[in-house]
């Protein structure tokens, strides 16, 4: 079990944090932006594109990363659609290869981990990167709200995390 990414994506839509925390091993790797003019499938637990041809993006090459902008638009996407009048968009997106799980707060801040399938305890984890990023980028008197997170606390406690998570699965009540 592992967990792949973390990404924090603030109010108006742009990505302010990356963490690419576990990659599956692939041959050809580009980092890419939406919209997408390519057909993508799941295969040997990573997205490939199957159909298409973009910027050098060819058949064959794994998907990385996620632009921020993509995440808000799926948020969007999500509200539109939810049965549930009000909702706040996807809280979690299933794949045979992955979860992106999505952690919205009140302050419009959106918390995005994507991970194995299997990986339990994500909900503990998303209010466990809330509270680190409460406690190491909001109290740093050098960090604008809005703007990318670079606070190296920050970034310590968060892999910190991740690990514990991965090993132990859910967070207690004092952690």
């Amino acid at each position: 079990m592992a967990i792949f990414s973390v990404y924090v994506v603030n109010k108006a839509g742009g990505l302010i944090y990356q963490l690419d925390h576990y990659a599956p091993r692939s041959d050809t790797e580009k980092t890419f932006s939406f919209p997408l003019d390519l057909v993508l499938r799941p295969r040997d637990e990573r997205v490939v594109v199957a159909f298409g041809q973009r910027d050098g993006i060819r058949v064959g090459h794994a998907v990385l990363a996620i632009n921020g902008a993509e995440v808000n638009g799926l948020f969007a996407i999500g509200s539109q659609l939810s049965p549930e009048v009000g909702s706040s968009g996807i809280e979690m997106l299933e794949t045979d290869t992955f979860k992106l799980h999505c952690f919205q707060t009140l302050t419009g801040i959106k918390f995005v981990v994507l991970a194995d399938p299997r990986q339990a305890g994500i909900d503990a984890l998303l209010r466990k990167i809330y509270e680190i990023y409460s406690d190491f980028a909001l109290k740093n008197p050098f960090y604008s709200l809005e703007m990318p997170i670079r606070c190296e606390l920050f970034d310590q406690n968060l892999k910190l995390a991740l690990e514990v998570a991965e090993k132990a699965g859910p967070f207690g009540p004092g952690s």
